[in-house]
């Protein structure tokens, strides 16, 4: 066997070692640094809490940390419009949900992103409706009394966690089903405007429901209709829009995961199985529960496909209404 120079020896060990390198499936070693997830809304709210969930879970199945980190704003469209222009290898993500998705791109005059096309949506956590609720010194104790106030005073105004948010959306929605003169008070998410229906700053409120059962127990807070298609376990008393004869007034908030468009298959393929064993351990389906938020396991194609719906949906309705930022 003829004796290599330690030089030329070495050459053939860098070239053997790139061959088989270059033999590995693209981004076989993802990841091997950190993974952040961006929220699109402040810290406190219901997208932030499950985030927060996710990313400590995520963190122990994939080996490497997990960051949260908020982008608050224009319907949740920044932090949309950041991910969906980030590059595309699984280390820059996003808690998506119905606002930045199926709402606040219609909310806009020149869409940041394409919701469908402009991401690739690789899980499907779960889904929760809102509550229209009341603060305790306002005398309200039903929907019905909500549009008797309404009808009487003239107006009435109404909360939520921010421009362009599901709330919103869905009090804007309200007002064009029903016609009642309902003036819209933002605020920048759902930690100060609780604060405020405490104090009856405002009288009523429209949010997901995640952060409100305590105020609820309490009796700080009074939930007055939910938004799903069915009660609510976190609310078996509040009936539903659609038992208050409003149909068109359904509307739940979807969590999940998603990253830039062209995501890697084999990134998009692992998270969304890192996501699903997440989403049946028993512990997280008892903090997703308390959260009011129903798991739902998908796979990418199917999460995909139901964006596509939520966004046909949603996007003309929210045009109709003529909801604008």
């Amino acid at each position: 066997m003829p004796h290599l120079h330690p030089t030329r020896r070495g050459a053939l060990q860098i070239l053997a070692a790139g061959v088989a390198s270059a033999a590995l499936p693209a981004f076989a070693q993802w990841p091997d640094r950190s993974i952040k997830i961006i929220v699109t809304f402040p810290p406190g709210g219901s997208s932030d809490v499950l985030a927060r969930v996710m990313a400590e879970q995520l963190a122990k199945k994939l080996g490497q940390p997990v960051v949260v980190d908020n982008k608050p704003g224009a319907g949740g469209t920044i932090g949309g419009a950041q991910v969906s222009s980030s590059t595309a290898d699984g280390y820059t993500l996003m808690l998506s949900n119905t606002t930045p998705i199926a709402l606040g791109p219609f909310t806009l005059d020149k869409q940041p992103y394409d919701p469908v096309t402009g991401f690739t949506h690789v899980a499907y956590l779960g889904a929760a409706p809102l509550v229209i609720m009341a603060s305790k010194q306002s005398g309200l104790k039903s929907y019905a009394d909500l549009e008797a106030m309404a009808r009487k005073e003239g107006h009435l105004d109404f909360g939520s966690g921010g421009p362009g948010s599901i709330g919103h959306i869905h009090g804007e929605l309200l007002k064009k089903i029903t016609g009642l003169n309902m003036v819209h008070v933002p605020y920048r998410g759902g930690a100060p405007m609780s604060t405020d229906l405490i104090a009856n700053t405002i009288p009523v409120g429209i949010d997901v429901i995640t952060s409100y059962v305590p105020f609820f127990k309490s009796g700080q807070l009074v939930p007055l209709a939910a938004t799903g298609a069915q009660r609510s376990p976190l609310m078996p008393d509040v009936p539903t829009m659609v038992e208050l004869h409003q149909p068109k007034l359904v509307l739940e908030n979807f969590f999940g995961l998603s990253g830039p468009a062209k995501l890697p298959t084999d990134v998009a393929t692992r998270l969304n199985a890192a996501c699903n064993e997440v989403l049946v351990m028993p512990e997280i389906q008892k903090k997703l529960t308390e959260l009011g938020i129903v798991a739902k396991p998908e796979s990418v194609a199917a999460f995909n496909g139901f964006v596509k719906e939520q966004v046909d949906v949603l996007g003309p309705t929210v045009k109709a209404a003529g909801i604008k930022l």
